[in-house]
């Protein structure tokens, strides 16, 4: 029987995957770093649990969410590791030091909630899963992820962000990532949440913007609660550099099925949705560096 996980086994590989970077038509970029779904064979031979635990850690398909937004020409990057193998939206910092052979503790000082959760850099445990691995990792195999596939990302996100910046003045990064089922005090449920590190990585009128296009099309929406967004924004968000960043959690039902596991016909419609909210942003950045450059 096949692993319901592996979408592809690699040995090795580009840690992501580029799209509309020839040029841009565009002043947003998106990113999507937890829908990656190429394990390596080495994650898979030291689970401790089923390989279909995993799929919890996934932003399951959020790849798909991008498709139409890709389709119209706006920039993207994509993970294809998945996040069971490295957490790209946490620092290099963020690791459980008990869970890697020949690391000590003393250059963890100060372990965060997250990672005392389990879920840091690399994820060490899941909720009723227990631990995800048989035995440590190993020090230098911690490193080489860090070096291999967690800095590339980044390095070209950067990289990308400034190379749009340059050639509309201002850009945007819309980091795409999917969440659990979530209600709010009301017993609401959450469609979206618009996270910007309270205002620390996004002009608020962007935000504001955002979360009146997912209103509009009849969805609850709510900002930074309960996700305000995590070390992509904060590396990349730079508000008085005119390089700005939210993130975009959707919710799984609206995508998957009842299971959680696989696409449904709806998924193409808030695949749209995200598209045409990338377009208003597009005009929005647009017109902005418009009127600064005649000041």
């Amino acid at each position: 029987m096949a692993n319901p996980v592996v979408g592809k086994i690699v040995s090795a590989s580009s840690s992501y995957s580029l799209s509309n970077v020839a040029a841009f038509n565009f002043p947003v970029l998106v990113s999507v770093p937890h829908a990656g779904r190429e394990y390596p064979p080495e994650l898979l031979a030291n689970l401790n649990v089923s390989a279909s635990h995993l799929l919890r850690l996934e932003d399951r398909y959020a790849d798909r969410l991008a498709a139409s937004a890709i389709a119209s020409g706006f920039p993207a990057i994509i993970a294809r590791k998945p996040r069971a193998w490295i957490d790209l939206n946490r620092n290099r910092t963020e690791i459980d030091p008990d869970m890697v052979a020949g690391m000590d503790s003393a250059q963890t000082p100060n372990i965060s909630r997250k990672v005392r959760g389990g879920l840091g850099l690399l994820p060490r445990r899941l909720h009723g899963a227990g631990n995800l691995w048989r035995e440590k990792w190993q020090h230098q195999h911690v490193i080489d992820r860090m070096e291999k596939d967690h800095e590339p990302y980044h390095v070209m996100v950067t990289h990308l962000l400034e190379q749009i910046r340059s050639a509309y003045g201002c850009a945007l990064l819309l980091d795409l990532h999917s969440m659990p089922p979530v209600f709010d005090e009301g017993r609401r449920k959450i469609g979206f949440v618009i996270g910007d590190r309270f205002g620390r990585s996004c002009h608020s009128r962007y935000v504001e913007l955002a979360g009146v296009h997912f209103r509009m099309q009849g969805h609850h929406v709510q900002t930074n609660h309960p996700y305000s967004g995590g070390y992509i924004l904060e590396r990349h968000g730079k508000p008085a550099r005119n390089i700005h960043a939210f993130q975009l959690e959707v919710d799984r039902s609206l995508y998957l099925d009842e299971n959680l596991r696989e696409p449904v016909a709806a998924s193409r419609s808030i695949a749209e949705m995200i598209r045409n909210c990338c377009l208003m942003l597009a005009e929005q950045l647009s017109g902005r560096d418009q009127l600064e450059a005649a000041e």
